[in-house]
């Protein structure tokens, strides 16, 4: 029986485009060992006997993580599949935090919001309404955003030229997004002594990442997005927010995520496709819909 969650487990990852050769080996390990024990239902205890039997700690915590995720995949389908507390085999590496994907009209709202943020100048409450609309409409990171100058707004879109490890690229801008970036513009050049920077304060010059990561959590907290303690949206989920939706619409075909997976590697600046996946892995319901689909094609021969 685990023999075949971890063929449908494999089958759904190389759907995706990854190679998982040495995941499939090691996870058919463990399920040579749920065979040995009669397991048809993944426990703790299975997981940390497999684990245990690794040559290193490292080794350890590789299995543990691999195993984890397996489970969390099947617990999805049947909850008597038992997962793993993500602590139990210490820090190791560390792992990034879920995605908070926000809904389109909590973007409305934070955009709204920002306009009233309180400044010293009329430039500013604009300049975080459009910050905030940019980065949710192109994905882009804050850093990039901020570094933006006039000039690269150009005719076939925004030239990114401060990109993550001094990568350029050229990003299309959807109609709606140019024709408020105009509109930003023309209220910006009133702006006397302003600096090269698009994106400006009533300094003339852009506002600092910690600046923007406070007026937005600040906001998101205000709407009751985020509690005062607690976890809640971040800046930086306008960007995840942006390559979920993106997935999202190639709806529940296996082929087509692949072909925009690519797609959206480029778009988004990353330096290797993997760094895309992470979006699916982080999105249960996302992972849940491709799950479905690959399903459906292995059981019906098409593997």
């Amino acid at each position: 029986m685990i023999h075949h969650h971890v063929d449908r487990y494999i089958q759904l990852h190389r759907a995706l485009g990854k190679k998982f050769d040495a995941q499939e080996q090691a996870l058919s390990q463990f399920a040579i060992l749920a065979s040995e024990r009669a397991a048809t239902i993944i426990t703790v205890e299975l997981i940390l006997e497999w684990v245990r039997e690794a040559a290193t700690p490292n080794a350890a915590r590789k299995r543990f993580g691999l195993a984890r995720a397996f489970a969390e995949f099947l617990h999805g389908e049947d909850p008597r599949h038992e997962v793993p507390a993500a602590g139990l085999m210490g820090r190791g590496r560390r792992r990034r935090p879920a995605p908070y994907i926000l809904m389109p009209d909590q973007i409305t709202d934070i955009m709204a919001e920002a306009l009233k943020v309180p400044g010293m100048a009329p430039i500013s409450p604009l300049t975080y309404h459009h910050l905030f609309g940019l980065l949710a409409s192109t994905g882009l990171r804050i850093s990039e955003a901020l570094s933006l100058r006039c000039d690269d707004l150009t005719d076939d879109g925004l030239v990114v030229r401060s990109g993550k490890f001094g990568k350029s690229r050229l990003v299309p801008l959807h109609a709606s997004t140019r024709t408020a970036l105009e509109q930003y513009l023309a209220v910006r050049r009133e702006v006397r002594g302003a600096s090269d920077d698009l994106l400006v304060l009533g300094h003339g010059h852009a506002p600092t990442k910690t600046r923007a990561h406070v007026v937005f959590v600040r906001i998101v907290r205000q709407l009751g997005y985020r509690n005062p303690t607690g976890p809640g949206p971040r800046l930086h989920d306008l960007r995840h927010t942006f390559a979920v939706r993106s997935l999202e619409a190639c709806g529940n075909d296996p082929q087509a995520i692949q072909r925009h997976m690519l797609a959206l590697s480029t778009y988004l600046g990353h330096a290797e496709v993997a760094n895309t996946y992470w979006y699916l892995e982080a999105t249960p319901v996302l992972l849940r819909t491709i799950a479905s689909a690959t399903e459906g094609a292995f059981v019906g021969g098409a593997a």
